[in-house]
């Protein structure tokens, strides 16, 4: 790889000022799904190169890539350039030999990035990148032509947000990519279609049977509950919950095969209501139920392969036990409007046979939003909706506080920005600097937590996967909770808890708000900027005693993940140790002066 695309440090100049948007329809309004999903695909594969390499636009306002060792240029023309990452771009063209530059379409893009991105380019990663490019390219002209024709799913307002995601992460080279599921399949398992399927079930033999609960009910009778037919058991069974795709993937294995031969799984096939696919495809919920599931899922989905780890089952649970054990009263009295979703049980199968993970267990996680509740994922409120009109729920939401204000939408939108702050970054803040404990709080992973009007006015952080204790905290944490991190492998060294806290929650998180905000003409980025300053320098976020505001406000680069480089190296971020399962390159920090 060359040297600004391995990990080391890239030159990382000022960019240039920010070109305005440029005049006239946005190209992802394009009346063809297919056209549009191209136009979306390619601003994230550059959006990426731009990152992870340092490249800015020349002084005509194009963004030019030298390729094929020099012999050809990408070049696209810059519609907007973001201080925080989100730019905007016309149609991306080639040219070769001093010829006619001419439009080239994303697949063809990645190839060309993944070739310049190495010193000896390897035949397979580059096919690899342009295969699944090619894959979320169809996935999402397929969700653009069903929302144009169907409008907004139905729900309450958490699925509805959940299902909003049409483009997905804007910084990713995949985002849509969902390695083998079919036409059909897609239609019932993907959130963005509106999409609900029946669970698949099994009984699991006890003398299999793994299970843990910190609910003062056993896993298995929340299990029975949720299918509803006892008399479906056989004697001596607990009811295992699965997704239809990975009850069909497991009959592929043999060693679960063999566990059905031998009567100790009994396969009880689809049955009950309807469940619901949330923005993680693989987490399901139910209106009226009081769980969610987190699913087991074979499917490459992005960078990784969703199944649960052991690992994570334990340290949901440990999480719950350590906030039940007087963390979250202390979280609580200083911000009441802020909470974790629980993953407070699991359930699944044990056996010499079956190594880690299986793709047999299963998270209950705790559903607390009632039909009512507007606490919305943070990345589907912020997303773009190509439909009639270029918009995110955000927009209408700081529009309609404009027009009933009587104020310009971009003051409101600062005002906003700042109460976010206050209702969802501060906690966050509170639970590193004074548990130990920094989250991957990323915009998916994250809701904001709106009043009736549409104010931010608190939040939640949900995942069992993504929390990091600090090794500094391990005497102090292990006070609250004796044993802990024994089986759920989650404490790392601060150098590692910083670059990932400093990502999760400033980069993605923070700066993605702002460069979201910002693109879409919803506010200035420099004044948003300010007020993260402000906000970062004031008594509030210093008496967390985080680090991240410090680190925010004086250091002139920032580690941030590569989502090109990770998907290159072929990188499964949920396998192996914290520190080697991303690529990690410096950036320009644009909070800095």
């Amino acid at each position: 790889m060359s040297t600004a695309l391995t990990g080391a440090a890239p030159a990382v100049p000022a960019p240039p000022a920010a070109p305005a948007a440029a005049a006239g329809a946005d190209p992802l309004l394009h009346p063809d799904p297919g056209t549009a999903a191209e136009q979306a695909a390619g601003e994230s594969l550059l959006r990426c190169w731009a990152r992870e390499t340092g490249a800015v636009p020349d002084d005509t306002g194009q963004l030019r890539i030298a390729v094929l060792g020099g012999a050809a240029e990408l070049a696209a023309p810059v519609r907007y350039w973001s201080a925080c990452g989100w730019h905007r771009f016309g149609r991306t063209t080639v040219t070769a030999g001093g010829g006619t530059a001419g439009p080239v379409d994303p697949v063809t893009v990645a190839a060309l990035l993944a070739g310049a991105a190495a010193e000896r380019p390897d035949p397979g990663q580059i096919a690899d990148l342009a295969a699944r490019v090619a894959d979320s390219v169809g996935r999402s002209a397929e969700i653009l032509a069903h929302r144009r024709a169907a409008g907004p799913t139905a729900g309450t307002p958490f699925l509805r947000t959940e299902q909003s995601l049409l483009l997905g992460h804007p910084l990713h080279p995949t985002p849509k990519s969902r390695d083998g599921l079919g036409p059909a399949q897609s239609a019932a398992y993907s959130p963005e279609l509106g999409g609900s399927f029946r669970l698949h079930w099994y009984a699991v033999d006890r003398e299999l049977l793994a299970a843990d609960s910190a609910t003062g009910q056993p896993a298995e009778e929340i299990t029975a509950r949720l299918l509803g037919r006892p008399e479906l058991l056989p004697p001596g069974t607990a009811a295992l919950p699965l997704h239809p795709w990975q009850a069909r993937e497991l009959l592929l294995r043999p060693a679960v095969v063999g566990l059905l031969d031998e009567g100790l799984l009994h396969d009880l096939g689809p049955y009950g209501e309807p469940w619901h696919p949330t923005s993680s495809v693989r987490t399901v919920c139910r209106p009226g139920t009081p769980w969610m599931l987190k699913l087991s899922l074979g499917l490459r989905i992005t960078n990784s392969r969703r199944e649960n780890l052991r690992k994570e089952l334990h340290r949901g649970l440990e999480v719950h036990r350590l906030l039940e054990a007087g963390l979250a009263a202390e979280l609580q009295a200083v911000h009441p409007g802020f909470d974790i979703v629980r993953d407070p049980a699991w359930i699944g199968v044990d056996h010499p046979r079956l190594g880690d993970p299986h793709g047999l267990d299963t998270v209950l996680r705790e559903q607390p939003f009632g039909p009512t509740d507007r606490a919305l994922c943070v990345a589907g409120l912020i997303a773009e909706q190509p439909l009639e009109r270029m918009r995110s729920q955000l927009s209408d939401i700081l529009g309609e506080l404009a027009r009933r204000s009587g104020r310009p939408t971009r003051a409101v939108a600062t005002e906003w920005f700042l109460r976010y702050l206050h209702a969802v970054v501060l906690p966050v803040l509170w639970l590193d600097g004074r548990a130990g404990i920094a989250l991957e709080a990323h915009q998916q992973n994250s809701l904001a937590v709106l009043d009736a009007a549409g104010w931010p006015v608190g939040g939640r952080y949900r995942d069992n996967q993504g929390y990091y204790y600090r090794a500094s905290h391990a005497d102090r944490l292990a006070a609250r909770l004796p044993g802990i991190g024994a089986h759920s492998d989650t404490f790392v060294p601060d150098h590692v808890a910083d670059e990932r806290f400093t990502y999760y929650l400033g980069i993605n998180h923070v700066l993605g708000l702002i460069g979201g905000l910002g693109s879409q003409g919803l506010a200035d980025e420099s004044v948003l900027l300010a007020a993260l300053r402000a906000f970062l320098a004031g008594p509030e976020a210093a008496a967390t005693g985080s680090g991240l505001p410090a680190r925010l406000l004086d250091s002139p680069t920032l580690r941030c993940k590569a989502n090109l480089l990770t998907r290159l190296h072929g990188l499964d971020e949920l396998v192996g140790p914290v520190e080697t399962q991303s690529v990690y390159v410096t950036v320009r920090n644009p909070v800095a002066p």
